[in-house]
């Protein structure tokens, strides 16, 4: 396969066998960034913060199958050290990849349900808000999503039950 070659290039050094890999992803990584830093500027610079640290630790990769696991789990990190160090918290307030409208007709429909949306997710917790929001706006698994946030499975499917379970309770749900 093309991604496993490119892995091994990776590994012994080739600049452009890992930028391949990461442009080949390239939207799922800058979703991500941008959900955790909340702009545009601060996602690029987190996704650059990425790219140094996998060129410096691409040969601690241990399985080349979980390269994009462990990519996102990098990029997770250098996004939380950036938030760190800008002593911000954690922006959940652009769901724009996940309510686009797809008419100026429906734009004020998809605002106010992105409006509702965040007003939901930010009664969760944040580890439950921000599983969820792996879960269903970046479509990560469980596994992914474990690794990343640097807990176990259970704790992952747990967090996901428990918030989807508050937002049911206090916004009705299927069952109501």
């Amino acid at each position: 396969m093309e991604e496993d070659r490119l892995i091994k290039k990776a590994k012994k050094g080739d600049k452009d066998a890992l930028l391949t890999l990461i442009m080949n992803e390239k939207d799922a990584y800058y979703r991500l960034a941008y959900a955790y830093m909340g702009n545009s500027h601060d996602a690029m610079d987190a996704l650059e913060d990425m790219i140094v640290v996998l060129y410096d630790k691409i040969n601690q990769l241990k399985k080349d199958r979980s390269f994009y696991s462990w990519s996102k789990t990098i990029l997770v990190n250098e996004c939380k050290a950036a938030l760190r160090r800008r002593s911000k918290q954690i922006l959940t307030n652009d769901w724009h990849a996940a309510i686009e409208p797809t008419s100026s007709s429906n734009s004020f429909l998809a605002s106010e349900q992105q409006a509702d949306l965040e007003a939901m997710l930010s009664e969760l917790s944040h580890p439950q808000r921000e599983t969820i929001q792996l879960r269903y706006f970046h479509d990560l698994d469980y596994e992914t999503i474990a690794s990343i946030t640097d807990v176990s499975l259970g704790t992952v499917k747990s967090r996901i039950f428990q918030g989807l379970k508050k937002l049911r309770e206090k916004h009705g749900g299927v069952n109501e």
